[in-house]
């Protein structure tokens, strides 16, 4: 019983992240999952699976919010959802063991970009009505990040939420519900390669169904909430988040010296408490300047 309360607040919180990021959820989740010493292609296929679920609801509750851009999901799903199947089929042929530690460091690298993007070069764009992706761009985008989305449990939003983001005068709020409403295909295909390859028997749909209902809950909160709250404080903690689970797993496989372990998480404890009270000043400064001006 612990471990399906575990698993539910697991779902709520990723998709509290990515409903107000446009991204993580499969970062997050995936990443507690081999915290706790599950394989990685079922610790994915679990995740893509609740997904299925998680990114519906999310997808109507962005909609409802006028949060999606419908043109950018067309063009987004149909090279997400190939590049997601075969994602799926290349972890499902790789030894858990031996994929473990790489799936942590991509893991970790996607952390690193989330904290580096959303410390150093977050900007506020002016609002337009669409994102206006062409088809040479979403072509490889979403192959590109569906295949990442697959093979680490996560990669959609972080690929795509930037990319879509780098993009002069697009509205944060409209790459957000047009990212995770895509991602439901991305979900579905993976899933359907994961199925393939791995079998139903090696997925525990308890603890599917537990991170179902906890996406499930907040996908209509963090809808709303993705017009209230701070995203650049929230990509700050959440790259902090991921990077601080999957250095333990990277530590623990590469640095044989127990004693630098407690000193590295340290580090990288301090730089994240750093970031975050930094990333406060900075935004309570803006908007004293802006109540000033």
């Amino acid at each position: 019983m612990k471990n399906l309360l575990l698993f539910i607040f697991i779902g709520l919180f990723a998709q509290l992240i990515d409903g107000a990021l446009g991204m993580a959820y499969g970062v997050t989740s995936t990443s507690l999952l081999l915290a706790f010493g599950i394989v990685p292609a079922v610790a994915s296929a679990s995740v893509h699976l609740a997904e299925v679920v998680t990114t519906a609801a999310s997808g109507i509750s962005h909609i409802k919010f006028g949060n999606v851009d419908k043109q950018t999901v067309f063009k987004l799903i149909i090279p997400g959802s190939i590049g997601a199947f075969l994602g799926a089929t290349f972890l499902s042929n790789i030894p858990g063991d031996l994929a473990k530690p790489y799936i942590a460091l991509f893991l970790l690298l996607l952390g690193v970009f989330i904290f580096i993007r959303f410390l150093f070069k977050y900007k506020e764009s002016s609002h337009k009505s669409s994102i206006n992706l062409s088809k040479k761009q979403s072509i490889p985008l979403g192959f590109i990040a569906g295949f990442a989305d697959a093979t680490g449990g996560g990669g959609w939003g972080p690929v795509t939420t930037p990319v879509l983001l780098s993009k002069k005068g697009v509205s944060p709020r409209k790459v957000v519900g047009t990212v995770d409403t895509s991602e439901f295909a991305i979900a579905l295909s993976a899933s359907i390669g994961f199925l393939i390859s791995l079998g139903w028997h090696e997925v525990n749909w308890l603890w599917v169904g537990a991170l179902m209902v906890g996406g499930v809950i907040a996908a209509p909160i963090a809808a709303w909430l993705v017009q209230k709250l701070n995203p650049q404080l929230m990509g700050v903690l959440v790259g902090g988040f991921i990077i601080l689970i999957n250095i333990q797993t990277i530590v623990q496989t590469w640095i044989s010296n127990e004693e630098i372990h407690p000193i590295v998480y340290s580090a990288v404890a301090i730089i994240w408490v750093t970031a975050i009270i930094f990333t406060i000043i900075r935004i309570y400064h803006k908007k004293m300047l802006h109540l000033n001006s």
